[in-house]
Order: structure tokens, then C-alpha cells, then sequence
């Protein structure tokens, strides 16, 4: 069943070209249109000039630059705030090795959803679960699905209840090079349920967690997580 709020916030309006708030290096969802299936590739942000272009780097594909015609039309869209904007544009200049980026038309019409600000996203991330403040292992559990304001995690067995919050910690990779970095946020248990598959005998638990404190390095880790599922693949969002 949809959720009427959800529907609400991702009907598309109109948005101004400084209300997305784009910053140089942030990444670019690059659609081409040159088969009946759209393409989507990713590219930064270099600069822009005001009312004249944009200047963003060509996107890879297979360790190789895409190849861009002058005048082709292309989508941008981009991730920022609690915004989702798109646009259209052209291909204007084509710089090629080494400095492999290229000169987009500037919008003119820019189309945008807002966002929830803890949107849900589907994920299959092994974690551990310690004693608040130490280095005790109590589980090993796996996240499931993940938000800048709580998980739902999977356990084999069910978690002590004496403690009120606990420490989680997982593993994200940053970009541009996908390195790793390990999260660990204080988090306590707002719901529970056992996990069956079909017999009667329980085979584990969910929880439902909420984070108590987040690294704000890391709040925003698992926000362009979420965002980056919602550009690449909607079925991901829960």
C-alpha cells in the first residue's frame, strides 16, 4: 500500500538553479538517449558559468570515457539537501584525453521531488553489535535495510534485554573511490519480531533500531547511500 505522504513528497515541482545548491565534486547521474532505454552513468561536477554552461567530467564506462557528440541531449540529475533535481541539456564542447570533460548547456528548466529526510533503502551489510562504550561483542547480526535515523537488523539470537542502548558497527564505502569506513553509531531496539520460514520454531530476530548519535561524517555516508539508490534503483527504497 502506498504511503499518500511519500506520494506527496516526490510530486515534481519547479525548482530554481541555486536551490540545488550544487557544489563543485559532487557527483552527477550523466543520462544518455541514444537507445530507446535511457542509459545512466555517473560524472562530477567541475564548475559552471552562469546562464552559459556547465562543466562536468566525462563519465567512464568500462575504464574508458563515454563517447560524446557535440549537440547530443542529456539528463543531469543530482542529489542535494533533500532534493532530487533533474534536467535537460545539450552537449556543447567535447574535451577529450587528458583532460576528458565537457561543456553541457546551462538549465532552463529544472524538475524536482522532495524528499523524506529518512528514507529507507535496502541493503545487505554485515554488522556487529557491542556493549555501549567498550569493546564486548554481544552479536553478529545483518543489516537489512538502513536510515540516517535507524536500521532493521537480522540476528540469529535474540539480543540482551537488560540493555538499553548498545554500539552497531558496519562497514560503508566513501566516495569517489569506494573506500571503506567503519560506522559505529549508539543505537537502542524500538521494536522487535521473531523471523520464520514457514515452521512454527523461530530462526532469528528483527530489530528495529533507532540511532541515539551518529558521526555526522557518517550521517551523511549513509544519506548519499540513500540517495544513490534512489537515482540508480528505485526498488531499493523501502
Amino acid at each position: 500500500m502506498n504511503d499518500p505522504q511519500a506520494d506527496r513528497e516526490l510530486k515534481p515541482q519547479e525548482f530554481e538553479f541555486e536551490s540545488m545548491n550544487l557544489q563543485v565534486g559532487m557527483r552527477l547521474q550523466f543520462i544518455t538517449h541514444r537507445r530507446l532505454k535511457p542509459v545512466q552513468h555517473f560524472s562530477t561536477l567541475i564548475g559552471w558559468s552562469k546562464d552559459e554552461y556547465l562543466i562536468v567530467k566525462i563519465p567512464m564506462d568500462n575504464g574508458a570515457p563515454i563517447a560524446l557528440v557535440e549537440g547530443e541531449r542529456v539528463t543531469m540529475r543530482v542529489f542535494s539537501g533533500i532534493h532530487v533535481c533533474s534536467f535537460a541539456c545539450t552537449v556543447e564542447r567535447v574535451f577529450g584525453r587528458p583532460l576528458l570533460y565537457a561543456h553541457i548547456s546551462f538549465p532552463r528548466t529544472i524538475q524536482g521531488t522532495s524528499l523524506r529526510t529518512a528514507m529507507r533503502v535496502k541493503v545487505d551489510i554485515p554488522a556487529r553489535i557491542f556493549t555501549a562504550n567498550s569493546a564486548v561483542l554481544v552479536a553478529e547480526c545483518l543489516l537489512t535495510n538502513l536510515s540516517v535515523n535507524g536500521a532493521r537488523i537480522e540476528a540469529q539470537k535474540s539480543l540482551p534485554q537488560d540493555e538499553d542502548e548498545f554500539d552497531l558497527e558496519f562497514l560503508l564505502q566513501a566516495p569517489p573511490n569506494n573506500q571503506e569506513v567503519r560506522v559505529r553509531a549508539r543505537a537502542a531496539v524500538r521494536n522487535i519480531s521473531a523471523l520464520t520460514s514457514g515452521a512454527e520454531q523461530a530462526e532469528g530476530f528483527a530489530y528495529g533500531v533507532q540511532f541515539i548519535s551518529l558521526n555526522p561524517a557518517h550521517y551523511t555516508l549513509v544519506q548519499n547511500l540513500t540517495y544513490e539508490a534512489l537515482l540508480a534503483d528505485r526498488q531499493k527504497i523501502v
